[in-house]
């Protein structure tokens, strides 16, 4: 960029003031103060938008290693999950094939297959009191939810204002 020393921008200055003249100067220095401010704000977007658009090509290229690297770990971790269902599969039909063979002459092969009888229900026992107290006091009193019975009559006698009699007289 240009340098500009003190010396310099005094002779600038010596010179403006006997072209211009001194009614026209402060309007004329605004001006020259105005563009230059415009052209200080333009190159700093245009700097701004230099950096994001990196920011943004090292973002995608980090995306894109970070997506090779999931899908390595998939296949890895899929590779590994049918290896192990693959031998487990093979101990289950090795140890079906040695009970099959140790069967008596009578049996069929649909014996062979034993199926665990589905669990019976069993009922939750929620108790509603239990998780009506689950709930902090706190959260009760900012949503409203009473905690004691009150009648109607005690209910309006707490919210009435004070020095109301209450009565019609």
């Amino acid at each position: 960029m240009i340098d500009f020393g003190f010396d310099k921008i005094a002779l600038i200055g010596a010179v403006a003031l006997i072209v211009i003249g001194p009614e026209k100067l402060p309007r004329v220095a605004r001006t020259v103060g105005h563009l230059v401010g415009k052209a200080q704000r333009y190159v700093a977007e245009v700097k701004a938008e230099v950096n994001r658009s990196i920011e943004l090509e090292e973002l995608q290229k980090m995306k894109s290693q970070f997506e090779t690297a999931a899908r390595d770990v998939e296949t890895s971790v899929r590779n590994e999950v049918n290896q192990a269902s693959d031998a487990l599969s093979q101990s289950w039909n090795d140890a079906a094939g040695s009970l099959g063979s140790g069967l008596a002459a009578g049996a069929t092969e649909n014996s062979t297959a034993w199926t665990p009888a589905p669990p019976a229900y069993q009922h939750p026992h929620k108790n509603w009191r239990l998780k009506r107290a689950a709930i902090p006091a706190w959260y009760k009193q900012r949503e409203g939810v009473r905690r004691h019975v009150q009648s109607g009559a005690a209910r309006v006698a707490r919210f009435r204002p004070p020095g109301s009699t209450g009565g019609a007289k």
